[in-house]
């Protein structure tokens, strides 16, 4: 029972930084980003493939890091003139152009077979080959994401952000460049999403295209959604709550004929709880930008 409650720990590290990268891209700055998995996929394939030709894991780490970062500013440059849902579903497109690569480029990702035996990570020559060390391990990274982002979200930065929410015209007006500060929040929290990437792909040591879908965009808004509303520290709780309930539903007293049935009374809960908490959409953050531009 301790290893699976340390499993359920690593995951929701793994998922904390996710999600928090989405939470500084719509709560903080309303980009509607429906392609976040893209980047968790993109580090996630680059730390595989370098950690198995040799690359150490920090320099792996830091090197997918820098490609999902790289990436960002790219496809940004061009999407981030969209707005709104048009930003979004541009961002979706790329997400799935991005699949669809990890797919078919049999001969760099070995297409549906996935990319197995990933090494584990390593620290200054220390192995993280144990629950405990990987709970440690990936806690410390947490804690320095969570840390970084509570200060951006409380600096000059984060009111500037916090402004473009709300209202990015008038933000515009008194001088703010606010194409240059979108962007800068799209690759903030790309690489929030690309640090989960990595530490997913070492911990499971196996990735394929499906692990790289919409439904992990999806379990990401649902997070950001229910805890956005108390910034950084629900959307943690709400990591918590998710990945909690998610792992809770496989210890209730099912018939086993009834096993097949769990994956979607996950899915028809969490889009109950989204679709409920949209239609108070009026009393969180995720709308105040059209409050505000209603009068």
């Amino acid at each position: 029972m301790t290893n699976y409650l340390l499993h359920i720990l690593i995951v929701c590290e793994i998922i904390i930084p996710f999600a928090l990268g989405l939470q500084l891209e719509i709560g903080e700055t309303g980009l509607y980003n429906f392609g976040h998995v893209a980047f968790f996929g993109i580090s996630a394939y680059a730390s595989a493939l370098l950690t198995t030709h040799g690359i150490p894991f920090m320099g792996a780490l830091f090197a997918s890091l820098a490609l999902a970062g790289l990436f960002a500013w790219g496809v940004g440059y061009p999407i981030l003139r969209l707005r709104g849902d048009y930003f979004g579903l541009a961002m979706l497109g790329f997400a799935e152009i991005m699949r669809k690569i990890f797919l078919n480029e049999s001969w760099l990702t070995r297409g549906p077979m996935g990319i197995p035996g990933i090494p584990r990570p390593s620290f200054f020559g220390v192995p993280i080959h144990t629950l405990p060390r990987f709970a440690i391990f990936y806690g410390l990274f947490v804690i320095a994401a969570a840390f970084a982002v509570y200060h951006v979200t409380r600096s000059p930065l984060g009111r500037v952000f916090h402004a473009i929410r709300d209202d990015e015209y008038s933000a515009s007006a008194v001088g703010k460049d606010t194409f240059r500060f979108r962007r800068t929040s799209l690759l903030m929290g790309t690489l929030l999403a690309a640090l989960g990437g990595v530490f997913w792909a070492h911990y499971i040591t196996f990735i394929s295209p499906s692990d790289f879908t919409l439904n992990e965009t999806i379990l990401a808004l649902l997070i950001v959604v229910i805890g956005g509303r108390w910034g950084m520290a629900g959307t943690i709780l709400a990591t918590f709550f998710v990945i909690g309930f998610q792992e809770g539903l496989r210890f209730l007293p099912l018939p086993e004929s009834f096993g097949r049935l769990i994956a979607p009374m996950q899915q028809m809960f969490f889009g109950l709880v989204l679709v409920l908490i949209v239609l108070k959409r009026e009393k969180s953050w995720f709308h105040k930008g059209d409050r505000l531009a209603q009068g």
